[in-house]
């Protein structure tokens, strides 16, 4: 999701997130949660033994990649959320893999790939994921993307859709009034925020380079997406705008705007779910998802 903030506050509280300090605020004050599978944030699947592993130089950065049943059939490709990393695609990797390789790839600057010198941008996440397709010589795949993920499914469907067979795009935005301004407020995000966090600490290439990176995504969530309805219009990988229901950053108003401005794009609403539906009920997102991805 791109987190286009609107209040100082928030800016101000990811940046003491990076120096370690809302993490041990969160786990102080946070409230307990409810019985409401949408106001949890369980912990995704260890992902399977992966076919291989890499890392591949791309515009100043190292993208690591992962696949996944090789030679089993077309490729699905999945992209992470901001701050997360492909670990958290555990729960669906695996409901994949039967009849499709498929490849995930940490984000540049997230997981375990370094970050570089450039300004981050949802183009420059294509471009980079477009690098790993072409190292591992594939020229077309199904999109599954997550938030950041679901916005770098839509650049590319954007500017090459020559790429996709298909695309799934999981609780994005396609500018940034698209982002509920009290996102900062809501306990189950700032759970996911701090899980992230230390995460990063255990994974990344550069466990003390936290502040920078997040300085660096806020700067991306507070300018961007800005697609325009006549770039969205020439879309024409067949297209699921999906969320949960209680998604906690994204308007509802907004996804189904984005839905009626992809042509031919079907709404997906996730009832009882929320910006973190694929740990929540990942039986019902994954029944969702193959129906798609094996669908004609």
């Amino acid at each position: 999701m791109s987190m286009h903030i609107l209040t100082r506050s928030w800016r101000a509280g990811l940046a003491a997130l990076a120096i370690g300090i809302v993490a041990s605020v969160a786990a102080a004050t946070a409230p307990a949660f409810g019985e409401e599978v949408w106001k949890t944030l369980p912990d995704p699947k260890p992902l399977p033994k992966p076919d291989q592993t890499g890392t591949l130089d791309v515009d100043g950065a190292k993208i690591w990649y992962a696949t996944f049943g090789e030679g089993k059939g077309s490729p699905v490709l999945l992209l992470h959320g901001g701050l997360g990393n492909s670990d958290y695609w555990g729960n669906q990797v695996p409901a994949l893999t039967d009849k499709h390789e498929v490849i995930v790839i940490d984000t540049r600057g997230h997981g375990r790939s370094t970050k570089g010198d450039k300004p981050f941008s949802y183009d420059l996440f294509a471009s980079d994921a477009l690098a790993v397709l072409d190292h591992l010589k594939i020229d077309k795949v199904a999109l599954v993307g997550w938030s950041d993920g679901g916005i770098t499914g839509l650049d590319i469907a954007i500017n090459h859709p020559e790429r996709l067979s298909k695309l799934w795009a999981f609780g994005a935005n396609y500018n940034v009034s698209g982002v509920k301004p009290n996102v900062d407020k809501d306990p189950v995000f700032g759970a996911y925020i701090e899980k992230a966090g230390k995460d990063y600490e255990k994974i990344s290439p550069t466990p003390k380079d936290y502040d920078a990176f997040v300085n660096a995504l806020v700067a991306l969530w507070y300018s961007q997406p800005d697609y325009k309805p006549d770039q969205l219009a020439k879309i024409t990988t067949p297209t699921v705008i999906a969320d949960g229901q209680y998604d906690e950053g994204i308007k509802p108003e907004h996804t189904e705007e984005l839905a009626k401005l992809v042509p031919g794009a079907k709404l997906l609403i996730l009832p009882n779910l929320s910006h973190f539906a694929h740990w929540q009920d990942p039986a019902t997102y994954n029944k969702e998802l193959v129906a798609f991805i094996d669908g004609p």
